[in-house]
């Protein structure tokens, strides 16, 4: 992944049937604090009914799992999770909306999310079993698929884990079960990057955060902020 996009030239990219614009704000930092579980529980029943309540619990016991274990079989233990037990549903069908960005509670109370949700998900669980923001990425890719004998390019999400700043970085994706390099991702062309600390123009783990690590997507500004209010923070 070595395609390096500046913020001013990210265009609007076809993703999951629908078309996303990229604004951007400036906002302070946030630092993720553990929540309460049996709070979280709560909140689930009370916006999604009880029956959901089993994933959350085993969500939990996948977090317990892995704040033990090391940092790539921290990376297995969320990937496999949420790959398995989340099924693939676009915005509008989930939402009524052309784009949301769910919380990993909101996505767990639907058991559904689309690219995005699969994403956020493994970033904060991730974050929580003790992974640092700084060895994270969320990055937005041009994704070469396979539909009816034809390769189309559709806007796409994944994780991105590195072990050290120059390292190449390993790929969470709903798209495959297996965590690959993303020199063995030929299917992904890296558009740009962000996380807590910022929006990156490239994805090489080495750079520093534009806007002096206050550049925000406002749309993820936003799920921080509904993550704050749930007890992420």
């Amino acid at each position: 992944m070595s395609l390096n996009i500046g913020r001013q030239a990210v265009p609007a990219l076809r993703r999951c049937g629908s078309l996303l614009a990229f604004p951007i704000v400036l906002a302070t930092c946030y630092v993720f604090a553990q929540p309460s579980l049996s709070a979280l529980q709560a909140q689930l029943v009370a916006r999604f009914g009880a029956a959901r309540s089993a994933l959350l619990d085993d969500w939990g016991r996948v977090l317990a799992q892995a704040r033990n274990a090391g940092e790539e079989r921290k990376l297995a233990l969320v990937n496999d999770f949420f790959n398995k037990n989340i099924l693939f549903e676009d915005d509008i069908s989930t939402w009524q909306q052309a784009d949301y960005w769910a919380t990993p509670l909101e996505t767990i109370g639907q058991g559904k999310g689309d690219c995005e949700d699969f994403a956020i998900a493994k970033y904060f669980s991730l974050r929580m079993a003790g992974i640092p923001i700084s060895k994270m990425r969320l990055v937005y890719v041009k994704a070469q698929l396979t539909g009816g004998g034809e390769f189309v390019q559709r806007a796409h999400m994944v994780l991105a884990y590195y072990s050290r700043p120059q390292a190449d970085p390993l790929i969470l994706d709903n798209l495959q079960k297996a965590i690959q390099p993303a020199s063995k991702r030929r299917d992904l062309q890296p558009v740009f990057s962000f996380n807590s600390e910022g929006i990156f123009a490239g994805v090489s783990g080495a750079e520093p955060p534009s806007a002096g690590k206050l550049g925000r997507l406002s749309r993820w500004e936003n799920l921080l902020q509904r993550a704050r209010a749930e007890g992420f923070d």
